[in-house]
């Protein structure tokens, strides 16, 4: 099944699309772990790949990241077709992502995990001859960053000693850095407490009024509030595409999620 946008007209009200799928498929050794799937991601949008435990979510992050080869299909991005093309690449085209498990530098300053993100975009990821002093350039924008984040207060603490949220609000810092055009965050809310939870989707929220926002989370309260548009993947396959309105009275997402169509 493929999402309703990318099958017909396009509303020209719509942002444009930055980064799309079609007919994406893996294979593992005969087993079929995404099978068919188009996605149409659009700029300063949230957007929602959802599904029970197995349904290929992260399989499909893992391909349009290129850290995975597509058995078939296409992807673009920005209008370039990056199917074959290198993670690192793809990462500096502007297509960037978390992970599930927090990456940060525990031994490093909130501040300089920020700064040492900014070296690549700031030209200063290869020269090796360079003093630390080189960093002090990178510091205003770093500055910037955590206060985009609400971290500025924090900003002299070592990563180490943040609570696990405040962790992955570092990493969301880290990955700004890097000037995403498309960012795709991987289960940003999960382990998190309620307030964490409500911190990071108000700063998802503020970070997509400028940049295209794909984010897999279980979290469906956070789905509903935060989304503009959801995509249901089971066995690897889009059962559901729409609004929170929409696929959540769609039957099959229901049967997907509480096992049978009459709950």
């Amino acid at each position: 099944m493929s999402e309703a946008p990318g099958s017909g007209a396009v509303n020209e009200a719509e942002p444009r699309v930055v980064l799309s799928a079609r007919g994406l498929r893996r294979e593992f050794s005969g087993f079929v772990a995404v099978n068919n799937v188009d996605l149409d991601v659009r700029h300063a949008r949230i957007h929602a790949l959802i599904g029970p435990n197995g349904a290929g979510k992260t399989t499909v992050f893992n391909l349009l990241t290129k850290f995975l080869a597509p058995t078939a299909g296409r992807i673009e991005l920005l209008g370039r077709d990056i199917t074959s093309t290198s993670p690192a690449r793809v990462a500096r085209l502007g297509l960037v992502r978390s992970f599930q498990i927090s990456a940060v530098f525990p031994h490093l300053s909130v501040l300089d995990n920020v700064r040492v993100a900014l070296q690549r975009p700031g030209g200063l990821g290869y020269q090796f001859w360079r003093s630390l002093g080189s960093l002090d350039l990178l510091t205003p924008r770093a500055e910037q960053l955590l206060e985009t984040v609400g971290l500025q207060n924090e900003r002299y603490k070592l990563a180490a000693d943040l609570s696990y949220g405040r962790k992955r609000v570092l990493e969301i810092a880290t990955t700004l850095a890097l000037d995403p055009k498309v960012l795709l965050l991987d289960e940003p809310m999960a382990g998190m407490g309620h307030e964490d939870v409500y911190t990071v989707a108000e700063i998802i929220r503020d970070v997509a009024k400028d940049r295209a926002v794909l984010m897999v989370e279980h979290n469906l309260k956070v789905v509903a509030d935060l989304c503009d548009w959801i995509t249901v993947l089971q066995r690897g396959e889009i059962i559901a595409a729409g609004d929170y309105a929409t696929v959540s009275q769609d039957e099959q997402v229901k049967v997907a999620y509480m096992g049978t169509a009459h709950d």
